[in-house]
């Protein structure tokens, strides 16, 4: 029984002698980990993503989250950082049952046995007083492009802060009109790629950033967007948060950035107990505001970093 013999040999997947099932998608590039069946690179800096086989039994497709880097804190009496804009797409059928973000297109990315450059933002660079305000940078993948986080307002102006993939908080007002947040989802996506910033009103607190989940907050509590989770590298990541806003003296602590990285405001009374922190790298966190009266003149704070990850089947 010749036929039976050499096909009993091998494998029963009908893969041939060896009973090694092929890769579906070989690839390079980034930091490479598995979740079961499933493949993730996870890009923490700039680099390649090298498609080197394709099965004719893989639908050729990945799924991805790119995340931008966070917008810098204004100085002074300035504005949160936006956080860095959020995209990603999950397709069981390219790459598993996972919780995704809400933000998530079900529609996956085709991949060809061909380079892929993979850019990561980095976030916005806070400057000392008196100073620019700096934006996150964009993070790139194939078609997909993450707009950096805008960054927070300044007393100098501009008093809204800078539009991006979620917008800066508007900086403190003593009276008057308040300072409004700026416009996130710059330039527009769908789904959305984050929130606007919070608004600055009457000497309290500044605005917050923008984060992926949710607006910056407003004076009186000017905490940072809350970001989104997903367990695209296997476990819940929050990711995006937008930066918190600084207090005025007669308030004891700055408030706290949003989940996903965002920067802790800070008093300028008390920045031992309430330090001011830049955004959390790799999160594309904003930055979190430092304020200052007197001629207390402190300087912004940095976004962070971006971050971009890939996940396919690849057995």
């Amino acid at each position: 029984m010749p036929i039976i013999g050499s096909f009993g040999a091998g494998s029963g997947r009908g893969y041939g002698l060896t009973g090694v099932k092929p890769a579906l998608i070989k690839a390079t590039g980034g930091t490479i980990s598995q979740d079961g069946d499933y493949r993730i690179h996870t890009f923490t800096g700039s680099g390649t993503f090298e498609v080197q086989e394709i099965s004719p039994l893989s639908p050729g497709n990945v799924d991805y989250l790119v995340v931008a880097g966070g917008g810098s804190s204004g100085q002074d009496q300035g504005g949160a950082g936006g956080a860095g804009g959020y995209r990603e797409s999950y397709n069981p059928c390219t790459s598993g049952c996972y919780s995704a973000s809400p933000l998530a297109t079900p529609t996956s990315l085709p991949v060809s046995v061909q380079s892929y450059p993979v850019t990561v933002g980095a976030g916005g660079a806070g400057a000392p007083y008196p100073g620019p305000i700096v934006n996150g940078s964009d993070s790139v993948f194939s078609t997909i492009t993450s707009t950096g986080g805008g960054a927070g307002a300044t007393v100098q102006g501009p008093a809204t802060g800078n539009t991006g993939g979620s917008g800066g908080g508007g900086s403190e007002r003593n009276a008057g009109t308040p300072n409004p947040g700026a416009s996130g989802n710059t330039p527009p996506t769908s789904p959305p790629q984050g929130n606007p910033g919070g608004a600055g009103v009457n000497g309290s607190y500044n605005g917050g950033g923008g984060g992926a989940g949710e607006a910056g907050n407003t004076d009186g509590g000017g905490a940072g967007g809350d970001g989104v989770a997903s367990s695209i590298t296997g476990s819940p990541v929050f990711r995006a948060g937008g930066g918190g806003s600084g207090s005025t003296p007669n308030l004891p602590t700055g408030l706290p950035g949003g989940d996903g990285g965002g920067g802790h405001g800070t008093s300028p009374l008390n920045p031992v107990n309430s330090p001011t922190t830049n955004g959390a790298a790799n999160t594309g966190g904003g930055a979190g505001s430092s304020t200052g009266y007197g001629g207390i003149g402190q300087g912004g704070n940095s976004g962070g970093s971006g971050v971009v990850i890939i996940r396919y089947k690849f057995k």
